[in-house]
Protein backbone atom coordinates (compact mmCIF):
# COMPACT_ATOMS: atom_id res chain seq x y z
CA UNK A 1 0.00 0.00 0.00
CA UNK A 2 1.64 3.61 -0.98
CA UNK A 3 1.06 6.22 1.60
CA UNK A 4 -1.15 9.08 0.54
CA UNK A 5 -0.02 12.54 -0.26
CA UNK A 6 -2.28 14.04 1.80
CA UNK A 7 -1.24 11.85 5.17
CA UNK A 8 0.21 14.39 7.41
CA UNK A 9 3.41 12.16 7.84
CA UNK A 10 3.85 11.82 3.89
CA UNK A 11 4.18 15.67 4.29
CA UNK A 12 6.74 15.79 7.08
CA UNK A 13 8.57 13.39 5.64
CA UNK A 14 8.87 15.51 2.03
CA UNK A 15 9.37 19.13 3.80
CA UNK A 16 12.01 17.26 6.09
CA UNK A 17 13.51 15.41 2.60
CA UNK A 18 13.90 19.15 0.70
CA UNK A 19 14.33 21.18 3.86
CA UNK A 20 18.13 18.61 4.07
CA UNK A 21 19.21 18.58 1.05
CA UNK A 22 18.75 22.25 -0.74
CA UNK A 23 20.01 25.12 1.56
CA UNK A 24 18.09 27.46 -0.44
CA UNK A 25 14.81 28.67 -0.33
CA UNK A 26 12.40 31.52 -0.70
CA UNK A 27 10.28 32.95 2.82
CA UNK A 28 7.20 35.07 1.57
CA UNK A 29 5.60 36.43 5.43
CA UNK A 30 3.20 39.61 6.39
CA UNK A 31 5.10 43.26 5.84
CA UNK A 32 7.54 41.67 3.13
CA UNK A 33 7.59 43.47 -0.36
CA UNK A 34 8.43 40.10 -1.77
CA UNK A 35 9.61 36.58 -1.57
CA UNK A 36 12.94 36.39 -0.50
CA UNK A 37 15.56 33.77 -0.64
CA UNK A 38 17.28 32.67 2.01
CA UNK A 39 20.25 30.36 2.57
CA UNK A 40 19.73 28.46 5.33
CA UNK A 41 20.18 25.23 7.85
CA UNK A 42 17.50 22.32 8.42
CA UNK A 43 17.86 20.39 12.18
CA UNK A 44 16.02 18.79 14.09
CA UNK A 45 12.68 19.60 12.58
CA UNK A 46 13.05 23.51 11.58
CA UNK A 47 14.71 25.26 9.53
CA UNK A 48 16.88 28.06 11.15
CA UNK A 49 17.86 31.47 8.84
CA UNK A 50 19.99 34.22 10.09
CA UNK A 51 19.45 37.45 8.94
CA UNK A 52 20.21 41.48 9.60
CA UNK A 53 23.75 42.81 9.89
CA UNK A 54 26.29 41.68 7.48
CA UNK A 55 24.12 38.51 6.76
CA UNK A 56 20.90 38.47 4.21
CA UNK A 57 18.94 41.21 5.07
CA UNK A 58 15.06 39.97 6.07
CA UNK A 59 13.01 43.44 6.62
CA UNK A 60 10.56 42.51 9.77
CA UNK A 61 10.84 39.31 9.95
CA UNK A 62 11.56 39.75 13.61
CA UNK A 63 8.30 40.58 14.50
CA UNK A 64 6.28 37.97 12.27
CA UNK A 65 5.03 34.85 14.20
CA UNK A 66 4.54 33.26 10.46
CA UNK A 67 5.46 33.03 7.69
CA UNK A 68 5.29 30.75 4.17
CA UNK A 69 8.75 28.84 2.85
CA UNK A 70 8.69 28.14 -0.37
CA UNK A 71 10.86 24.70 -1.25
CA UNK A 72 12.34 23.00 -4.19
CA UNK A 73 13.96 20.19 -5.15
CA UNK A 74 17.88 20.04 -5.11
CA UNK A 75 18.11 18.04 -8.27
CA UNK A 76 16.57 20.13 -10.87
CA UNK A 77 15.86 23.49 -8.48
CA UNK A 78 12.55 23.48 -9.52
CA UNK A 79 9.55 25.13 -7.19
CA UNK A 80 8.19 22.13 -5.60
CA UNK A 81 6.00 22.57 -2.42
CA UNK A 82 5.12 25.91 -0.70
CA UNK A 83 4.55 24.96 3.39
CA UNK A 84 2.93 26.86 6.53
CA UNK A 85 5.79 28.13 9.69
CA UNK A 86 5.56 28.91 12.71
CA UNK A 87 8.16 31.69 13.01
CA UNK A 88 10.08 32.03 16.73
CA UNK A 89 13.16 33.50 17.24
CA UNK A 90 16.20 32.51 19.63
CA UNK A 91 18.55 34.96 21.78
CA UNK A 92 21.78 34.26 22.74
CA UNK A 93 19.80 33.00 26.19
CA UNK A 94 18.31 30.06 24.75
CA UNK A 95 20.05 27.12 25.25
CA UNK A 96 19.73 26.11 21.45
CA UNK A 97 21.54 28.98 20.40
CA UNK A 98 25.42 27.85 20.61
CA UNK A 99 24.27 24.73 18.58
CA UNK A 100 22.62 26.33 16.14
CA UNK A 101 25.39 29.25 15.63
CA UNK A 102 28.08 26.27 14.79
CA UNK A 103 25.57 24.64 12.65
CA UNK A 104 25.19 28.27 10.94
CA UNK A 105 29.03 29.30 11.08
CA UNK A 106 29.57 25.48 9.39
CA UNK A 107 26.88 26.40 6.64
CA UNK A 108 27.83 29.73 6.01
CA UNK A 109 29.64 30.99 3.07
CA UNK A 110 32.96 33.11 2.46
CA UNK A 111 32.47 34.17 6.10
CA UNK A 112 35.26 36.68 7.15
CA UNK A 113 35.37 36.58 11.12
CA UNK A 114 34.80 33.01 12.18
CA UNK A 115 36.51 33.55 15.87
CA UNK A 116 33.95 36.48 16.47
CA UNK A 117 30.90 35.46 14.43
CA UNK A 118 28.58 34.79 17.38
CA UNK A 119 29.26 37.93 19.06
CA UNK A 120 28.25 39.65 15.98
CA UNK A 121 25.09 37.54 15.38
CA UNK A 122 24.16 38.01 19.03
CA UNK A 123 24.52 41.72 18.35
CA UNK A 124 23.55 42.66 15.00
CA UNK A 125 21.50 39.59 13.95
CA UNK A 126 18.02 37.84 13.58
CA UNK A 127 18.05 33.92 14.22
CA UNK A 128 14.65 32.69 13.42
CA UNK A 129 13.07 29.07 14.08
CA UNK A 130 10.82 27.70 10.95
CA UNK A 131 8.78 25.03 12.19
CA UNK A 132 6.30 23.38 9.86
CA UNK A 133 2.81 23.61 11.35
CA UNK A 134 1.72 20.45 8.94
CA UNK A 135 -0.57 23.12 6.71
CA UNK A 136 0.86 23.11 2.93
CA UNK A 137 0.02 26.14 0.88
CA UNK A 138 0.92 24.66 -2.21
CA UNK A 139 1.23 21.00 -2.77
CA UNK A 140 3.09 19.47 -4.95
CA UNK A 141 0.35 18.00 -6.93
CA UNK A 142 -1.23 21.56 -7.69
CA UNK A 143 1.24 23.87 -8.79
CA UNK A 144 0.56 27.48 -10.17
CA UNK A 145 -0.76 28.46 -13.31
CA UNK A 146 1.22 31.44 -13.36
CA UNK A 147 4.91 31.77 -14.34
CA UNK A 148 5.16 33.74 -11.05
CA UNK A 149 7.77 36.56 -12.38
CA UNK A 150 8.59 39.15 -11.01
CA UNK A 151 10.79 42.22 -11.83
CA UNK A 152 14.12 42.22 -10.62
CA UNK A 153 14.86 44.54 -7.03
CA UNK A 154 16.38 47.46 -8.17
CA UNK A 155 19.97 47.37 -7.24
CA UNK A 156 23.37 49.56 -7.27
CA UNK A 157 25.53 47.11 -8.92
CA UNK A 158 26.31 47.01 -12.61
CA UNK A 159 28.04 44.94 -14.41
CA UNK A 160 31.58 45.49 -15.30
CA UNK A 161 32.53 47.14 -18.96
CA UNK A 162 34.79 45.36 -21.64
CA UNK A 163 38.14 43.24 -20.36
CA UNK A 164 41.28 45.85 -21.03
CA UNK A 165 43.65 44.70 -24.41
CA UNK A 166 45.90 42.06 -23.40
CA UNK A 167 49.54 41.82 -25.74
CA UNK A 168 49.47 38.40 -25.03
CA UNK A 169 45.67 37.55 -25.69
CA UNK A 170 45.17 34.03 -27.63
CA UNK A 171 43.42 34.97 -31.29
CA UNK A 172 39.93 34.62 -31.19
CA UNK A 173 39.67 33.32 -34.70
CA UNK A 174 42.28 30.78 -35.86
CA UNK A 175 44.25 32.65 -39.06
CA UNK A 176 43.73 32.17 -42.79
CA UNK A 177 46.73 30.11 -43.72
CA UNK A 178 45.45 29.83 -48.11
Amino acid sequence: MTPSNDAPGFQDALIDELMKKSALCWLRYAGADRDHPVWHVWHGGAAYVISGGPEQQLPGIDTVDEATVIARTKTTRQRLLAWRAAVSHLSPEDPQWAEIVDLLKSKRLNLRDTDNVAETWARDCVISRLTPTGELEEPADAMPDSDLARAPVPTPATTRGDLPWVIHKRQSRRPDLR
